[in-house]
């Protein structure tokens, strides 16, 4: 497999929906035919199972169902690039902050608990194997550090959460026995947090391929402690290593956005400038820190929500999802000065130099 240059635009059905438009060369052209032409090799799209409120109305936050996700892949393939599916297991974010069961599964617990998983993985995948969208690569739940579908798959109920990883995992096995299996956490920085996790796991052999890592170096440190992560867990679990979200802001202006926006005193905390030279530097020392993991262990970077630009009433969540998840954080745009296309949807600097890094 070539070295991953990947980006999940997991929002971009959303995104247009609000007339979000992108441009190469001052011409219009279609956002993943860009992402292609700059050097993209891999999308990723994450994947909720049932997004929408018992009305049928939207949560946000891209409207990723089935449905959606069959779209943005055929798209993804007919551009020429690959595709990494993140199964979330829940009906809308799920993170070290909340994994909550999809509504259908609630009542469900032990036995029926995994073989809910174990169908609804081979059923999405055999779905997109029939319209000839097979992913390369396939994560069995997004930040699992504190586990998936609480409470019983809590990192507490460390048995229940393997079990319930195994059974994700041999859905994939079965429908798409040559897609790469990635287990994702968040704080990439953390070593001792990913050993604790998996020492915790290796009783219960998981099949798996990829350690994926989140890394935003505005809440999680330096490349130095990243890599050295790298280096240490990809001999220790022999396993290959990911950078499976990261952004950094090319501006501290809001842009009129609302919510986590990009700030100065983040900008102060990642040690690189909020400039589109700034993020074009970083975005080179990741690409070589990653590169550079020992035995080739380190595979690749997907940048998160590069194509979010400023549109206000594209939010990671509605009042819908808030709801929902009984979340009290601000609703906004939180990605726009962190995306890699301008306020006016053209490529910033790091984009336009990928194919270099």
């Amino acid at each position: 497999m070539n070295f991953i240059k990947g980006m999940d635009i997991s929002m971009i059905k959303e995104l247009e929906a609000f007339g979000a438009a992108y441009y190469l060369d001052s011409r219009r052209e279609d956002v993943f035919h860009i992402l292609k032409k700059c050097g993209a090799n891999m999308i990723r799209l994450r994947i909720w199972q049932n997004p929408y409120d018992e009305n049928g109305n939207s949560y946000g936050g891209g409207m990723n169902d089935l449905q959606t996700t069959i779209a943005l892949a055929r798209r993804t393939v007919d551009s020429g690039m690959s595709y990494m599916l993140d199964f979330h297991y829940s009906d809308f974010w799920a993170d070290p902050a909340k994994q909550m069961k999809p509504k259908a599964w609630e009542k469900l617990k032990g036995k029926s608990l995994e073989e809910a998983v174990y169908f609804y993985t081979a059923d999405t995948l055999r779905a997109l194997k029939n319209e000839k969208l097979v992913p390369a690569m396939v994560q069995v739940g997004n930040e699992i550090t504190k586990g998936l579908l609480w409470p019983d798959g809590h990192i507490d109920n460390t048995e229940t959460m393997a079990a319930l990883l195994k059974a994700g995992i041999r859905g994939v096995r079965e429908v798409c026995p040559d897609a790469g299996i990635v287990l994702h956490l968040d704080f990439g920085t953390d070593n001792a947090l990913y050993r604790q996790w998996f020492d915790r796991l290796k009783p219960y052999e998981l099949d798996f391929d990829v350690i994926g890592m989140s890394y935003y170096p505005h809440w999680n440190g330096s490349l130095k402690l990243l890599s050295d992560n790298m280096n240490d867990v990809s001999q220790k679990y022999d396993k290959d290593v990911l950078i499976a979200e990261t952004s950094i802001g090319y501006t501290t202006d809001t842009l009129g956005c609302t919510g986590l926006v990009f700030s100065e005193e983040q900008e102060k905390a990642t040690g690189y400038p909020a400039t589109q030279e700034g993020q074009a530097a970083f975005l080179k020392d990741l690409y070589a820190a990653v590169r550079s993991v020992k035995g080739n262990r380190g595979i690749g970077v997907f940048y998160w929500e590069p194509a979010w630009l400023p549109i206000p009433d594209c939010t990671w969540a509605n009042q819908n999802g808030c709801d929902y998840m009984n979340d009290k954080a601000e609703v906004g745009n939180s990605m726009a000065n962190q995306a890699l296309f301008d306020a006016k949807g053209n490529p910033n600097r790091a984009l336009l130099n990928l194919k270099e890094m």
